[in-house]
């Protein structure tokens, strides 16, 4: 197979199609409004903020911290910092006193402490315990527990109950920062401040025991608290059900002995506290019975009551926390299964497209009925193609099957129509028009064929000599009335080129197999597609009432009842853009122009026949993996940095492999169909990382465009002349202009 050479890029600009269009009326003369489109990047920036923000909530409050129970904590490292009588004291430490204080229950009494919830599930179970029993305890509550189970915690303070400050997110608070203690404290404060209309000045720091644990780092905590308002409480005495040790260990873990005053610690979350229930049940009335008497914190060490009303302030901002939570939590889950369903939708569609392309090779490879040997008219429309001209028409002389060819100078300015003529080439026509559109040029050209088989091309285009008969043969089946080639990147060299390779080959060519079978095929692309002239002609020639004129003509031809098939052996090589923002331009129209004609066809979907497989198929796909997946693509990175920061990078990794093993199997599989090599697929995992952005960018902006009713310009388009006729086809150039000549003298059949 001959391919295009490539020579040293030679930039010229031309428009990337002949004038400007706005989305209702594409081929109105004269200039057309811009609206400015600058607030829906603002809207799309909020949105990704808030999102990021929602996710920073989650990963924070969710992930960041470990749920290791508190009693499982390490307690190492110098003391030298901690006053002699704290360490010797009692478990309540007032550390904002000079010097610090400390009390403890009275003697025969127990302050019952639970920590680490409310949990839906365990904690009710305790309260009722508590209830039957007339006991009083402490509830030591983690912020996120609170706003996550705002009613239950007010359950706790309704049945009499105290509540504690247990943190936020449940951290070693001796290894934080100062700023994120006081975050953590506060964040928890109003969570019980909006989910309950008090505040407590009780905390007790996660992973803490008894006083003679305390270390340095520990202390500074401590200190730090009481300047804000804290009393520290810790434990004299831990029933360790938090290691599930057993309903009888528990309880003897959890008897003190007479004449002594103990803190006793529970857990009512942080796992199955199935044990520490039945324990409680049985602890309670046994201590009862034995002369000791329960009493909350406060009550046990002789203090005034450690919850308060909160200020208003404080309520209503603690609601809006407990708000926040929520919604973010809700908007996680949410993402979570959106995610799912398109990792789902994502691998039926990987294993319809391949399982597709199989076998339309295999039904390809049978004849579409007579051969077509009859002449084709190409057609050529030409504004400021200076640059390509000139290969793509010599290409197309040097086709083996017998053409003529139109080039329709659609008012050029750079000399184009003069380039074409001064070359004398017999066989083709140049037709000048003042500057009226591409559509406008094309249907020119459809008017002045000689044949009932029309090609149209791209100025920038260059063919294989194979490519115009082999483009035409499906029209042995007369239900066919247009063919879309194979078109291909010729300027692949850098990185863009390749990405645009890579889409081309796995993208576009694998999903006009997967229509082909389908008969829902959306677009034969201006750069190859082959027609019948009196199709055409019926339809009213090409519409100018879109940007994306080929997509909506072939949508136009499925719903006049005519097939549309793929002949991937048609090749056309065509220049890519070559820099990002050339490339943003290009597929802004495309995008943009193929959702007005699937706007404009839309009634499609509950119509019969081929119209309705366009409707009900073509145009269903597309905008279920061209419109709304890309829509959510942007969520999809933000989850995916979130997975890396809390979730952990194996898992996130792991997923990213499997994805990325799914999509280079596409890959092989389809550069085989296409001939290709596979040496470009090394750049494919790259592609994730700046070329899908700017796609899915591109869909955002093309979706709100149309929303808003915005009109949008043609954009302008660099080319670079770096098509060349092939080597194969430059050899037969010359022959097939002496053949071009006599066919003429003959008179073109009609």
């Amino acid at each position: 197979m001959s391919r295009a050479r490539r020579k040293a890029p030679r930039r010229q600009a031309r428009a990337d199609s002949h004038r400007p269009a706005s989305p209702g009326s594409a081929g109105r003369r004269g200039k057309v409004r811009q609206v400015p489109l600058r607030t829906h990047w603002l809207l799309l920036t909020t949105l990704i903020l808030t999102l990021s923000a929602a996710l920073l909530i989650q990963g924070y409050t969710q992930h960041m911290f470990g749920s290791t129970p508190d009693g499982a904590a390490d307690h190492e490292g110098a003391a030298g910092a901690v006053p002699a009588q704290v360490v010797q004291g009692g478990p309540v430490i007032d550390s904002a006193a000079r010097p610090a204080r400390t009390a403890g229950p009275r003697p025969d009494t127990i302050a019952l402490t639970f920590d680490d919830g409310p949990d839906p599930r365990w904690t009710p179970q305790i309260l009722d315990v508590l209830h039957r029993n007339g006991v009083h305890a402490t509830f030591f509550v983690i912020g996120t527990q609170v706003a996550a189970n705002p009613e239950l915690t007010r359950r706790i303070v309704a049945e009499g109950h105290q509540l504690g400050i247990h943190t936020f997110s449940h951290p070693d608070l001796s290894q934080l920062p100062a700023w994120q203690r006081s975050m953590e404290l506060r964040e928890t404060q109003l969570a019980v401040a909006g989910a309950t209309g008090v505040t407590s000045s009780l905390l007790r720091p996660p992973y803490s025991a008894g006083n003679d644990s305390l270390r340095d780092a520990d202390w500074a905590a401590v200190q730090q608290a009481g300047t804000e308002g804290y009393l520290t409480v810790l434990t004299t005495q831990d029933s360790e059900d938090w290691q599930r040790p057993g309903v009888a260990r528990i309880l003897t873990n959890a008897t003190p002995a007479r004449g002594t005053g103990q803190v006793l610690l529970m857990h009512d979350a942080g796992g199955d506290r199935s044990q520490t229930v039945t324990a409680l049940a049985a602890l309670l009335p046994q201590l009862k019975s034995q002369g000791f008497h329960f009493a909350t914190v406060s009550e046990a060490v002789g203090l005034p009551a450690a919850n308060r009303p909160a200020t208003a302030a404080d309520h209503w901002q603690g609601l809006a926390l407990i708000g926040v939570l929520k919604g973010s939590g809700w908007g996680l889950d949410l993402l979570g299964w959106l995610l799912y369903a398109a990792g789902g939708i994502s691998v039926l569609r990987a294993i319809a497209v391949l399982v597709a392309a199989r076998r339309h090779r295999r039904l390809r490879a049978t004849p579409w009925g007579p051969p077509i040997t009859g002449p084709v008219s190409v057609i050529v429309p030409a504004y400021n193609e200076r640059a390509g001209i000139e290969p793509a028409v010599r290409s197309l002389l040097a086709s083996d099957h017998l053409v003529e060819v139109i080039v329709v100078d659609d008012g050029s300015t750079d000399g184009t129509a003069d380039l074409v003529e001064s070359l004398g080439l017999p066989g083709v026509r140049v037709i000048r028009q003042p500057n009226a559109g591409k559509p406008a040029a094309l249907n020119t050209g459809i008017r002045a064929a000689s044949h009932e088989l029309v090609v149209m091309v791209d100025g920038d285009t260059v063919f294989e000599p194979d490519a115009v008969r082999l483009l035409v043969q499906p029209f042995g089946d007369p239900r066919v009335g247009a063919v879309s080639g194979n078109a291909k990147v010729v300027n692949r060299g850098g990185l863009l080129g390749r990405w645009q390779h890579i889409e081309y080959v796995i993208g576009f060519n694998l999903d006009r197999r997967l229509f082909d079978l389908a008969q829902c095929m959306p677009t034969v692309p201006g750069a190859v597609g082959a027609f019948r002239r009196s199709a055409l002609l019926r339809l009213g020639g090409v519409s100018e009432t879109t940007l994306a004129e080929d997509t909506d003509l072939t949508m136009a031809l499925c719903r006049a009842g005519w097939r549309v098939v793929y002949e991937e052996r048609a090749h056309a090589w065509t220049e890519a853009p070559a820099s990002l923002s050339a490339l943003w331009r290009q597929r802004y129209r495309w995008c943009y122009g193929t959702l007005q004609a699937m706007w404009k066809h839309r009634s499609a979907i509950g119509q019969r026949g081929q119209s309705g497989k366009l409707g009900r198929r073509g145009l269903l796909y597309l905008l279920m993996f061209q419109v709304l997946l890309p829509l959510l693509a942007p969520a999809v990175d933000v989850t995916t940095v979130y997975g890396l920061v809390f979730i952990g990078p194996g898992r996130v990794l792991g997923l990213f492999a499997a994805f990325l093993a799914l999509q280079l199997a596409m890959g092989v599989y389809a550069f085989r169909l296409d001939g290709e090599r596979l040496g470009p697929l090394w750049s494919l995992p790259l592609q994730q990382f700046v070329y899908r952005q700017l796609m899915y960018l591109v869909v955002i902006q093309s979706v709100i465009t149309a929303v808003a009713g915005s009109r949008l310009r043609w954009q302008r388009m660099e080319r670079y002349g770096s098509l060349q006729v092939p080597t194969a086809v430059s050899a037969a150039a010359s022959a097939a202009t002496t053949t071009a000549g006599t066919r003429n003298e003959a008179g073109a059949p009609q």
